[in-house]
């Protein structure tokens, strides 16, 4: 960090930019505490939140190369780490890892994905429709978030209406989305300050399990595998360190081979040391049951799934949906982006397709090749 800027002064500067989902003039502040340290001789540091989706990168038998893995409360505090230097290495959202490369600039590149499917949306025991939303509060994670995109496509297919910053009308078919911390979601479901919310588990098993809580619909059942949170690191390490970066593809790859074999294990290695849900939520959201109601079950939208490649063609149609997704912050950047242009200026893949090859190629989990035609449905 920039010897005249302090960390208080950082904090407070961009509180107000944070709190809106945005994190514009954090890049360049990025730029100069990468300019004060070359960090070739230390240990990579990892960011992640406290959900499963950033699995791979906890239980991953990590080396000497790495420091322990930070717990972030939400997806602001961990971007503002990020682009601040402060970690190396970050599980963050897609549309976010967007935002930041081609709104702000950031040299944020993706390595790979570190998961697919692995969220919800998690309505109160009251609600039985999505049409009982109206004239209520729904809580996501993050503006740039799948989860945002996902829950207005939903919304508009049962014919509601998302708002942003105005009260939602049950008359009107309104919803207003708000942004919250995922560990606030169950208490605020809890206590009726919001009807739904959507995001990564295992905050839906955790509701559910309460009893605050049902799980009204997964994601990966609206959208076939997709990738909430990719593998995130800087452009400097792949230029001037590029054995590091292969170092994390091969470590997140076997990472992901091993959940796959032992989820129940995966479960018990996460629960206390990195995620402090309680045991049950964090094993049943490795582990759904086939009885939870599914509209494609062939998808097996219900179940996480750990494989890295990160699709072309989900990255196109991900920028495609953003366009069309209501935010609280700058959309302009949208504007300059061409959906098949983006994945080749934000995703280098090459460390991961290496690290595929040694771990036994697509076939190994599960991928019949590296093209797919996305499958989605809203309804």
């Amino acid at each position: 960090m920039s010897p005249t800027i302090s960390r208080r002064g950082l904090l407070c500067g961009c509180a107000g930019l944070v709190a809106a989902g945005g994190l514009a003039g954090l890049a360049d502040l990025g730029v100069a505490a990468a300019q004060q340290r070359d960090g070739s001789g230390e240990r990579l540091r990892i960011g992640y939140l406290p959900i499963t989706d950033a699995a791979p990168l906890l239980v991953a038998d990590r080396g000497p190369r790495f420091a322990e893995p930070v717990l972030f409360r939400s997806w602001s505090a961990l971007a503002e780490a990020f682009l601040t230097r402060q970690v190396d290495i970050a599980h963050l959202l897609m549309p976010m890892a967007i935002q930041l490369r081609f709104a702000l600039g950031a040299p944020a590149r993706i390595l790979g994905w570190n998961h697919t499917n692995g969220s919800a949306l998690t309505v109160a025991p009251q609600i039985t429709e999505l049409g009982q939303l109206a004239g209520t509060q729904v809580a996501i994670p993050f503006w740039w978030s799948i989860h945002n995109i996902v829950i207005q496509q939903l919304l508009r297919a049962n014919g509601l209406r998302p708002v942003i910053r105005s009260s939602a009308s049950r008359s009107a078919g309104t919803v207003e989305l708000i942004v919250m911390s995922p560990s606030d979601m169950i208490p605020a479901l809890a206590n009726g300050s919001i009807s739904a919310f959507t995001v990564a588990d295992p905050f839906n098993a955790g509701a559910q399990l309460r009893g605050v809580g049902r799980i009204h619909r997964f994601l990966g059942d609206n959208w076939r595998d997709h990738a909430c949170c990719a593998l995130v690191v800087h452009q400097d390490l792949i230029d001037r360190r590029p054995d590091d970066a292969q170092l994390v593809a091969d470590m997140v790859v076997a990472a992901q081979q091993g959940i796959g074999a032992n989820r129940q294990g995966t479960a018990r290695t996460l629960s206390g040391r990195y995620l402090p849900q309680p045991l049950p939520a964090i094993t049943q959201s490795l582990t759904y049951s086939d009885r939870i109601p599914v509209r494609h079950p062939q998808w097996n939208p219900q179940r996480i799934g750990f494989q890295p490649f990160p699709f072309p063609s989900f990255t196109a149609e991900l920028v495609a949906s953003m366009h069309d997704t209501a935010v609280d912050g700058d959309t302009r950047f949208l504007s300059r982006l061409d959906p098949a242009g983006v994945h080749a200026d934000l995703v280098d893949d090459r460390f991961v397709r290496s690290a595929l090859d040694h771990a036994g190629g697509p076939g190994a989990f599960g991928l019949p090749g590296l093209t797919r035609t996305e499958e989605i449905d809203p309804s």
